[in-house]
């Protein structure tokens, strides 16, 4: 039981920030530019892929500093010539600008990358483990992953409250007419903006790709539960992302580990009921209903805490 418990802590913890890494730019962009950026997940998979790409050619490395950049600029490019256009009819236009965004973006990764999974390694320097706990090794690689998101989380929050620039930013959206007047380029801080949200999700995808499946649908895998992290969290709270990136990454690791269902707790149904539509419902495990626990959490969310754990109600 002890060995379940610090197993499935750590795998969780791990897996949750792994999820704080591709929210924190959807929150960003969300709570600076108001903008719900349904092909968010895309640029995670882009830098994955951008990422395995530059590895090939000059190592891991330089993929992790590089693929963000591409994957930003794109990012940047599509605020400045795509949804600049767009935001002035409405957020519903923005909506379905990102979501046909999305597809655009994993047919091109399709074509040019193919649908197989591809080869994506963690760099030699990393590929040992990091220590061993009841006869479990753990890789290196994901202490690495660990590391690299406490120091994201740590740095935005430094640079969003305690910098000028994340006061200009801030002051941007509530009041951009004052920042303009003040001689700051509105326009450029939104685009600015924008491009360091997607350097994010492509920063976790050079960082995730090695260790999950690099392939052409990872986005679509997932996208859904990105959205469960910043509306559990809060919309525009990166702390809220932070601890909702936390609870579900433990609720599903927890979840999978659990072997449980109401048979082996109260026994097996009577002769009369063994045999009905009950007798599923009885005998499905906490295991398999795992993929769902994130939603199910969801639902609670708003039923009971609308405006998410961290988040505010809009006035």
């Amino acid at each position: 039981m002890l060995e379940l418990i610090v197993t499935s802590t750590l795998n969780g913890v791990l897996f949750g920030m792994l999820l704080f890494l591709m929210a924190s730019g959807l929150t960003v962009i969300f709570s600076m530019l108001g903008v719900l950026n349904f092909a968010h997940a895309s640029f995670y998979m882009l830098g994955a892929f951008f990422g395995f790409q530059i590895s090939r050619w000059f190592g891991f490395w330089p993929a992790l500093i590089f693929a963000p950049l591409l994957a930003g600029a794109i990012g940047a490019a599509v605020e400045r010539f795509g949804l600049r256009r767009v935001h002035r009819n409405g957020h519903v236009a923005e909506l379905l600008f990102t979501f046909g965004l999305a597809f655009a973006i994993e047919e091109i990764v399709s074509i040019i990358w193919g649908k197989v999974p591809v080869d994506f390694r963690p760099p030699e320097l990393l590929d040992f483990p990091a220590f061993t706990i009841f006869s479990t090794n753990y890789p290196a690689y994901k202490m690495f992953m660990l590391a690299v998101s406490i120091v994201i989380f740590v740095g935005l929050l430094l640079v969003l409250k305690r910098t000028r620039i994340g006061l200009i930013v801030q002051a941007a959206l509530t009041h951009p007419h004052m920042v303009g007047h003040l001689g700051h380029n509105v326009e450029r801080i939104f685009m600015l903006v924008f491009g360091v949200g997607t350097a994010l999700a492509a920063v976790a995808g050079v960082i995730a790709g090695p260790s999950l499946v690099t392939q052409s649908n990872m986005a679509a895998m997932l996208g859904p539960i990105l959205f469960v992290v910043v509306v559990v969290g809060g919309l525009g709270s990166l702390p809220g992302a932070f601890i909702a990136s936390l609870l579900i990454g433990l609720v599903q690791t927890f979840a999978v580990s659990v072997n449980g269902s109401l048979a082996s707790v109260f026994g097996p149904l009577g002769p009369d009921l063994a045999q009905s539509w009950l007798s599923d419902i009885w005998n499905v495990t906490i295991a398999q209903i795992a993929p769902i626990m994130p939603y199910l959490l969801l639902v609670l969310i708003l039923i009971f805490r609308p405006m998410g754990l961290l988040g505010t109600r809009e006035t």
